[in-house]
């Protein structure tokens, strides 16, 4: 599911752009291979609908409390019918243009009107998705939110290393491998 612009979480799931592990997302809903911007920065991180703050090495690094992640939880449920309907509303005017631009004589103008309803749609996913985004954020204190940042910079500069998605080897289940609940794999030892 599109879950859209902060460099929230994308830590272990890497920046979920094209040809990036698990282009699924919250909710399980993939994005057609692109993740808007705000989903790209609150990655699934080894976690089933992206619940990042359910990650146990994560709970320790941020030093997450069960408050905090139980309100995670609730957030996640409040914004997801929501989400799931904008999703669908965009995939059904996605669905709408696709005979408009197979007819033999496409009529110009109502393929247009239709990226409009495709484009709004899109907007009014993104602007949901911020919403979500951003009451999470919320439950975060200033300092977690920083080390979080600081996590997804550390887990993107190893995805990078590692060739993208092409690097990194992937369960039978399509999860990427590593430690625990998506962890950054460990180094081999010497």
């Amino acid at each position: 599911m599109a879950v859209a612009a902060l460099t929230l979480a994308g830590v272990a799931a890497g920046a979920q752009a094209p040809g990036s592990p698990d282009g699924q997302g919250f909710g399980g809903l993939g994005f057609r291979g692109h993740r808007p911007p705000m989903e790209r920065a609150l990655g699934p991180m080894g976690e089933p609908q992206g619940r990042f703050w359910n990650n146990p090495a994560l709970m320790t690094k941020l030093k997450l409390t069960d408050d905090q992640r139980k309100g995670m939880d609730q957030v996640l449920q409040q914004h997801r019918t929501t989400l799931v309907d904008l999703h669908a509303n965009l995939e059904k005017a996605e669905l709408a243009l696709e005979p408009m631009m197979k007819e033999d004589q496409p009529n110009e103008s109502q393929i247009l009107e239709q990226i409009d309803r495709v484009a709004q749609a899109r907007a009014e996913l993104e602007k949901a998705n911020a919403r979500f985004l951003l009451a999470i954020r919320a439950k975060l204190t200033p300092e977690q939110w920083k080390n979080l940042q600081e996590l997804r910079a550390e887990r993107m500069a190893q995805f990078h290393q590692q060739g993208g998605a092409q690097g990194m080897s992937r369960h039978h289940d399509g999860a990427p491998q590593g430690g625990p609940q998506g962890a950054p794999p460990t180094p081999p030892q010497e």
